[in-house]
């Protein structure tokens, strides 16, 4: 009935898996559709799948050599590319400041130059390879360990010898084992080569067998390990003839104990001599070897057995046999056979979900049997409650979270080597449920049953599905304050009841359960809080503990089952922990017994054991010590010492190794001297371990000797200290009394050391063992240092300068210090300066390596030929570059014959010179050496790009530019890109190359009136610089051959633009905006201010006209009591003073944007005259009279305070004939056009309005349907003549006569409105007929400015140099010069305009400007003068309030 259940339960199990994943493949588009953000895919869309993910190469152990370059391979594969990254000794290496480690492309690690030294061992060590995928995790390489070999040493060298012929020979060569393959023979110092015959061994020993004649000679061997090689001793080895006697038969070279990994080649040694010459033979475990039919076993010469790919058969005990006929002797050696880990299970891939247990399974061999750990992401997983080792190597992981999600590895290391394998473990999303109603919660979750190790939990069905057939449950617990969940599902449909093992007594869970549809999971229960029981049935303690070591790094335990079981028991956990930490360690084991390795060696350890059954852990066992076995000592003994007792007899101290290194009681110390001269005789001493220190008598006198320690433990020698000379006296002397002083003491004082030399006593029976220096400011008992017996001189060092030192020398030996003898010495001061400079280098060469790089090398003289540097010189090499001539040098030291100069300019030329220092000795500077870097592209572009219309063709436009500031060699063309579109890509635009340096260029046929944007780019023999700005220019609107040549385009982007009818002073409104509409007040805001100003516009022109009117009746005679008058209404005059002082009339609506700026700078020499002048004839120009009003001296522009404005201009006042200007209207301006000009006097006065200043405004409003120009047009003086109507020929050109109330009303509206600036109202653009200049206005309000003409007083003309004057016209025989006139452009309301152009014509006839003075006499009284005044007055105000606010 029990196995029918478990079938049963194992079928229902497997069903409801099967329905989960269909459940899954049925809901992974949606999922997936979730994830990508998109619309969900088709039912055949799959779910995540495993990212291939594993290592192509991994690093191995490598062996190196100083100053060799290693290259320790790793390549990882994956998509996307993995980042690699290297450990070493367990820490990341930071490879980007690292100079001589550096990542290669594959990822491996390249270390150039390997540091090594005694006490320096910065490469050597363990590397590991790191691969990291951002969005999948990270896998680690097996570790590899880079050994690099020490410095040549021998422990043995060859010694003389002589062998018979036909007979073996061997010559010793130890060295340490890391540097065999670098060892090498020599006969008569030729290279020996090595035949079936002469033999080299791994140890590197010689062997010869069968020797001949040949065979004699001088014997040594080499070590080339990359630096010089080691040489060792010469010897002679002699090849004597057969003397046909027999002679013992001996080993010259026995085997020793060998380890070797699988696969690896191994040479057993030995070789035997005697006579007759004997034979060698080898047998393993009694079983003699056949040599001869093997293909894997092969006798060497002199009878060492060669094993080639070995196996683990192979491992054994082997004899070697030597067998001449009279006699036979063996020696037997033990041979190990060791195997890296390999895997016989890796882990595999793993899908799960949250809240589920996995397990990873990873099964390994080796020899020694390998310990396992696990990675994750690269890190260590560290065993705990939901991380577990079980069955030895498998990693169960409990109650799965996403942060579980990654890449496992399972790591196998024993003593040769290590392995890894990894897998993936992804954890899938619930799939969203399907359309469909879901179950409710389950009700009523209770524990019906609680045990110590288990709680059955029951319940009812969800309220949403009362019968529940069809309902799968989950139960998800969890320990009290643990986030991880663990799941445990139903085994059927239907069944309301699970029973949750494995908890711990005691101990609090927390559990929920959901119930599942054909929809999806529901809602949750609210969480059980349930309490386990504690522990009553547990297992009672295993019997018969036992621990034995099996090895120097191995201990087996055994035990018994455990009488109390309680139950089957399931496993064991055996706990152990290194005596003195309190880090114990735990594994499972399912036997009775379990062998730990890779422990310490002699070291102890107590273990502990516990049993579990079904409800858990039981009682441990007490703990049992045990210790590993010992070993041979690891290090050498420590603080080896040598004292010279008499001729005869050396004393020897040491101390024991390190601890951690005597693996085992030190038994003893064996000691090994040898005279140093002959480097034979090797003696041996043994002493007891505890014994330190050990008297060698029977020495030769005045011979220095050889001395080494090696500790000694039951299992053998360890390694020996390193040789250590003392040289015994030459007689025996006396050591019952105490040294005599010194026979002579002398000193050499130096800036900061003092040179102390002496002579031994004169009494030479008395021992000396050293002497003791005592040296000190004033006092010699400062410091005291001693010296050996043998010194004769010693320096002082770090010595203050200029100081006075009392220098004492004392001989002592052990019975004390004998009398001192006294000398003072005063050191030098710093300033001393040192007679000898040295030489300077010599040869100086610069190597041009790029365009930024040159080498600098050179030759000294004062080194040897070979110029290897030994001291501490250094040399300064200094550089600099003519352009610009005030460079200055820079400056950097080296300790080589070379430097390598960076960060120099391209294609410039350099000068070098070098300077060598030793201590305070300097050189001059060599001679100098030159060299020019490479050319580099440009890496600046053109500059001070320019394009300007062609004169005559405004179809051809000339581009200017200059060359690039940074061209970086010889410029040879460049390429104009020019385009109508900005925006357009640059393979787009029109390319214009230009060949050589020019700087000018003339690009033809481009479109009329067409925005045209213009980039340049260098061109030199390496290739294109960057490109400039784009420049914009506006070809001219149609073909006019009188636009001024001056007109251009430069900066950037739209910056500058040329427009057809615009001089070079118009700039854009100061919104920011070019738009029609760039005004910043909206459209409701605009129409009700340009009502407003609009109607007290046509008041004030109606006042105006009255004032006007009323000012022409008066006569000349009223002149200066009309001109009190107005004072009296406007109060005192405003412009007193220097014209440099006025300020912009307050009227002016948005004047911060008033612009004043020249088109053309005037072809006048003179610099006052700023004005631009408009054509006129050449004799009409009359000086202004000095005796002017010194209101009409102040008359100027309210802005620029240089341009003239103070007088009228002198027109043609002798020949009674005034200019007219002509101004043709439309009907189109919306607003009233008022433009001001300067208006200057006539000198006689029968003076006139310009026709711009119209005398009645009301008239500006007047349409002529004859004018067949519109407004914003300009008529030539030829067209004059042809046009139907002029402003001459209209009633709006009244003019009225000179009188002093007309100077006054100028004298009252000039600081109102009065400037030298035309404001004209216009949207229509310049017609292509156009030739004469246009003043360049942008359209104001109307009222804005008047312009009303003063006389000035009669007199003879008198020139005043102070005041500048303009001449308004300027004619030469017919021909009239095109000028523009300077204005002021004011921003306004509603739309911007291009200006109205003004044609200014040739002075009318003398009967005309008679009928128009005539036709002024009307007058007023002062009274209504003054009243409509302050009227005026008032409306200025509010209107001037009106557009502040």
């Amino acid at each position: 009935m029990a196995a029918e259940r478990g079938v049963r339960r194992l079928l229902s199990t497997s069903s409801f898996w099967l329905y989960c994943l269909l459940l899954l493949g049925r809901r992974a588009p949606g999922a997936a559709a979730a994830r990508s953000g998109s619309s969900p895919q088709s039912p055949g869309a799959s779910i995540r799948t495993f990212t291939p993910f594993y290592f192509l190469v991994e690093p191995v152990d490598t062996l190196s050599v100083r100053g060799s370059s290693v290259i320790l391979n790793c390549s990882a594969y994956s998509e996307p590319s993995p980042k690699i990254e290297w450990k070493k000794d367990g820490t990341f290496l930071n490879l980007v400041s690292d100079d001589r480690r550096q990542l290669l492309p594959d990822g491996s690690l390249f270390i150039s130059n390997v540091v090594h030294s005694k006490h320096n061992k910065p490469d050597e060590g363990y590397y590991q390879c790191v691969a990291t995928v951002e969005s999948l995790g990270t896998i680690v390489s097996r570790t590899a360990k880079l050994t690099v070999a020490g410095l040549p040493r021998f422990t043995s060298q060859p010694e003389p010898s002589s062998v018979y012929a036909g007979n073996n020979a061997i010559l010793n060569c130890e060295v340490n084992a890391d540097l065999v393959p670098f060892v090498r023979w020599e006969q008569n110092r030729q290279p020996l080569l090595l035949d079936d015959r002469v033999i080299k061994l791994p140890s590197g020993m010689l062997v010869i067998s069968n020797a001949t004649e040949g065979d004699g000679g001088l014997y040594r061997c080499i070590v080339e390990s990359g630096g010089p090689p080691k040489y060792s001793d010469e010897v002679e080895l002699k090849v004597l003839p057969d003397p046909e006697v027999t002679s013992d038969l001996v080993f010259l070279k026995q085997p020793s104990p060998l380890v070797r990994v699988i696969g690896q080649d191994v040479v057993l040694p030995c070789v035997a001599s005697g006579l007759p010459t004997p034979t060698i033979k080898w047998m393993k475990n009694e079983e003699v070897l056949d040599t001869e039919s093997s293909e894997r076993l092969v006798l060497l010469a002199g009878g060492s057995l060669e094993i080639s790919d070995v196996t683990e058969d192979d491992a054994g005990t082997y004899f070697c046999i030597a067998d001449n006929g009279n006699e036979t002797i063996e020696a037997q050696a033990e041979f190990t056979v060791q195997a890296q880990p390999e895997f016989l299970k890796q882990p595999t891939n793993i899908y799960a979900h949250e809240s589920m247990d996995i397990v990873f399974e990873c099964e390994v061999t080796g020899k020694p049997t390998p310990t396992v750990k696990w990675v994750k992401n690269g890190d260590m997983v560290i065993p705990s409650d939901y991380f577990k080792i079980v069955k030895e190597h498998n990693l169960q992981v409990l109650g799965l979270v996403k942060s579980d999600e990654g890449f496992y590895q399972c790591i196998a290391e024993n003593d040769v080597g290590n392995a890894q394998a990894g897998a993936q473990l992804i954890i899938l999303e619930h799939a969203p449920a399907t359309t469909g109603p879901l179950p409710s919660a389950p009700r009523d979750v209770v524990a019906s049953l609680v045990s110590t190790r288990f709680i059955k939990l029951t319940w009812r069905t969800p309220a949403s599905d009362p019968h529940g057939d069809n309902l799968t449950y989950s139960v998800f617990y969890t320990k009290e304050g643990i986030a991880r969940e663990r799941v445990e599902n139903t085994s059927r449909p239907g069944e309301m009841q699970v029973t949750i093992q494995n908890l711990m007594p005691a101990t609090v869970y927390i559990f929920r359960v959901m119930a599942q549809n054909k929809h999806g999971s529901g809602e949750s229960s609210a969480p059980l809080r349930v309490e386990t029981q504690p522990e009553v049935q547990l297992p009672g303690p295993a019997p018969n503990l036992r621990a034995y070591a099996a090895s120097p790094t191995s201990i087996t335990v055994t035990w018994e089952t455990p009488v109390s079981g309680n139950g089957e028991i399931q496993n064991y956990k055996l706990y152990y922990m290194e005596k003195g930490t309190d880090k114990e360690q735990d594994v499972d084991v399912s036997s009775l017994s379990y062998t730990i390795n890779g422990l310490k060696k002699y070291t102890e350890y107590s273990f502990r054991v516990v049993a579990y059954n079904k409800h858990g852990p039981g009682v441990s066992t007490p703990d049992v010590a045990v210790r590993t076995l010992s070993d041979v000592p690891s290090a050498a003994p420590q603080n080896l010492s040598l004292e010279v007792r008499n001729s005869k007899s050396i004393m020897i101290h040491w101390q024991p190794p390190a601890p951690a290194t005597q693996n085992g009681q030190i038994t003893g110390y064996k000691i090994r001297y040898r005279k140093a001269s002959r480097k034979s005789d090797v003696t041996e001493t043994l002493v007891s371990g505890t014994q330190l220190s050990q008297l060698i008598e029977g020495l030769d006198r005045g011979t220095e000797y050889n001395f080494r320690v090696a500790a000694l433990t039951i299992n053998g020698t360890g390694p020996a200290t390193d040789w250590l000379s003392a040289e015994t006296f030459e007689s025996d002397l006396d050591e019952t009394r105490v040294p005599e002083v010194p026979s002579s003491l002398h000193v050499r004082p130096l800036v900061t050391s003092i040179v102390v030399s002496w002579t031994p006593p004169e009494n030479q029976n008395i021992v000396v063992r050293g002497y003791a220096i005592g040296y000190g400011i004033g006092s010699p008992h400062a410091q005291t240092i001693k010296v050996d017996y043998k010194q004769r001189y010693y320096t002082i060092e770090n010595l203050d300068p200029s100081s006075h030192y009392v220098i004492t020398l004392k001989a002592f030996n052990n019975v004390g210090e004998g009398i001192p003898l006294y000398e003072s010495a005063v050191t030098r001061p710093h300033t001393v300066p040192d007679p000898t400079p040295m030489m300077p280098p010599v040869g100086v060469q610069a190597s041009i390596l790029s365009h930024d790089t040159i080498r600098i090398t050179w030759a000294d003289n004062s080194l040897p030929k070979h110029q290897k540097i030994t001291d501490s010189r250094y040399y300064t090499v200094r550089w600099k570059t003519n352009i610009p001539a005030n460079t200055k040098y820079k400056n950097a030291n080296a300790t080589t014959l070379s430097y390598l100069v960076t960060g120099l300019k391209p294609n410039t030329l350099y000068e070098f010179s070098v300077m060598v220092t030793k201590g305070r000795r300097s050189s001059t500077w060599s001679m100098t050496a030159h060299g020019t870097t490479f050319e580099l592209v440009p890496t600046s572009p053109p500059k001070d790009v320019t394009v300007v219309s062609k004169e005559g063709k405004p179809k051809t436009i000339i581009v200017n530019w200059q060359p690039p500031s940074e061209a970086n060699g010889k410029i040879t063309g460049y390429i104009i890109y020019y385009s109508t579109d900005v925006n357009a890509e640059i393979h787009d635009w029109v390319i214009e190359p230009v060949v050589g340096n020019r700087l000018t260029h003339q690009i033809q046929e481009l479109t009329l009136d067409t925005p045209y944007y213009f980039k340049i780019q260098a061109r030199n023999s390496k290739g294109m610089g960057p490109m400039s700005e784009a420049v914009q220019f506006r070809t001219p609107k149609a073909d006019s051959s009188d636009k001024m040549p001056n007109d251009q385009a430069s900066g950037s982007g739209g910056k500058g633009s040329r427009l057809p009818d615009l001089g070079s002073d118009y700039k854009p409104p100061m919104s920011g905006s070019n738009s029609p509409h760039g005004s910043p007040t909206s459209p409701l805001d605009s129409n009700m201010l340009l009502v407003i100003i609009v109607s007290v516009g046509v008041i004030t022109i109606v006042v105006v006209v009255i004032i006007a009117v009323f000012c022409t009746r008066r006569t000349t005679s009223h002149q200066k009591k009309k001109r009190a008058a107005c004072k009296s209404v406007n109060g005192s005059h405003k412009y007193k003073g220097n014209s440099k002082d006025v300020k912009p009339p307050d009227l002016w609506i948005h004047h911060e944007r008033l612009e004043l700026k020249p088109i053309d700078k005037s072809p006048d020499p003179n610099p006052i005259m700023t004005d631009t002048p408009i054509p006129r004839n050449s004799q009409d120009i009359t000086p202004v009279d000095n005796s002017m009003d010194s209101n009409i001296h102040q008359r100027r522009n309210s802005y620029r305070g240089h341009e003239s404005e103070d007088s009228m201009s002198t027109l043609a006042g002798r020949r009674g004939m005034r200019p007219k200007m002509m101004m043709p209207f439309d009907s189109q301006p919306p607003q009233p056009v008022i433009s001001a000009h300067p208006i200057h006097s006539l000198d006689n006065p029968h003076h006139h309005f310009h026709s711009s200043s119209l005398a009645s405004p009301a008239r500006s409003h007047l349409y002529h349907p004859g004018s067949p120009w519109p407004i914003g047009t300009s008529m030539s003086l030829s067209d004059r003549a042809n046009s139907t109507e002029s402003v001459r020929n209209t009633p709006s050109t009244d003019t009225m006569p000179a009188s002093s109330s007309q100077t006054c009303c100028t004298d009252h509206q000039d600081p109102e409105g009065a400037t030298s600036s035309s404001y004209l109202a216009s949207s229509q653009e310049e017609d292509s007929g156009q030739s004469l200049p246009t003043a360049h206005v942008r359209p104001s309000h109307p009222l804005k400015s008047f312009a009303v003409p003063a006389i000035p007083p009669p007199g003879p003309p008198t020139y005043d140099p102070a005041l500048p004057s303009t001449p308004l016209l300027s004619q030469q025989a017919l021909n009239h010069h095109i000028h523009s006139v300077k204005t002021a452009s004011i921003g306004t309301l509603g739309r911007s305009r291009p200006p109205m152009p003004v044609v200014v014509p040739s002075a009318p006839e003398v009967q005309e400007t008679t009928r128009m003075l005539e036709d002024s006499e009307s007058s007023y009284e002062p009274d209504e003068l003054t009243k409509e005044m302050a009227h005026l007055e008032g409306l200025m105000k509010d209107l001037n309030a009106i557009t502040t606010a």
